[in-house]
């Protein structure tokens, strides 16, 4: 019997209304349920589609950074600048808020409150971390009067860790706005299924940020 059928058979259990070897009754449940499984299959679709895109947009971010790195301008150098403790601590931030997120996303899944709250308070935790401190490191290097008006490596510096910034910004918001919904909402298919999204967003920007952190880091400092 389909998920519809037994939904059905609750209000009607002795099938007293419905004839379910009916082909009419049969091809409306197959055509429903095709329906459901159409609706998961396109925002799957759409999700990739719209991952893809983010994904072509850093990799020109990190194109246009690769060639104005060294356009300094007779201005500090990211080996001037940079520093791999704190960037160290970003990454280690972002490795642990990954770890954790797919904690969420299996408690979400077996529908266990106390995993699914707990890891996402912490994936929160370490994602706010990881924004402070770069925060501060733009902070700083303004200070300095290193912005990214100074020249063209600074520019593209910022604009490509910056947009990576504003991305954990939106995940975090999209975090809070995924444990209101659970909350008010409890673990509907719809709901799990934007939980689903919601995870791989989160990795991809752990990827993306492994990659800034060699790039950009490991790289300008060993010019």
């Amino acid at each position: 019997m389909t998920t519809i059928e037994a939904a059905a058979g609750r209000d009607d259990p002795h099938h007293l209304g419905h004839d379910w070897e009916s082909p009419y009754i049969q091809h409306t449940l197959g055509h429903a349920e095709r329906g459901l499984a159409s609706k998961r299959i396109i925002t799957a679709f759409g999700f990739w589609i719209f991952l893809v895109s983010d994904i072509i947009m850093f990799s020109a971010l990190f194109a246009t950074y690769a060639v104005l790195v060294g356009n300094t301008a007779g201005g500090p150098s990211g080996r001037e600048l940079f520093n791999l403790r704190n960037a160290g601590l970003e990454t280690a931030f972002l490795l642990v808020s990954s770890f954790t997120c797919g904690i969420a996303s299996i408690g979400a899944r077996a529908h266990s409150g106390s995993w699914f709250y707990g890891a996402m308070a912490a994936t929160f935790v370490f994602g706010a971390a990881f924004l402070s401190i770069e925060v501060r490191e733009f902070a700083s290097m303004v200070a300095q009067g290193a912005g990214p008006t100074r020249s063209a490596f600074l520019s593209a510096f910022f604009t490509l860790v910056g947009c990576h910034g504003l991305h954990i910004t939106a995940g975090l918001l999209w975090l809070l706005t995924m444990m209101a919904q659970v909350f008010a909402k409890g673990y509907r298919p719809d709901i799990l299924r934007r939980m689903l999204c919601f995870s791989l967003f989160w990795h991809a920007l752990d990827i993306i940020w492994v990659a800034i952190f060699t790039v950009v880091y490991l790289m300008g400092l060993a010019q």
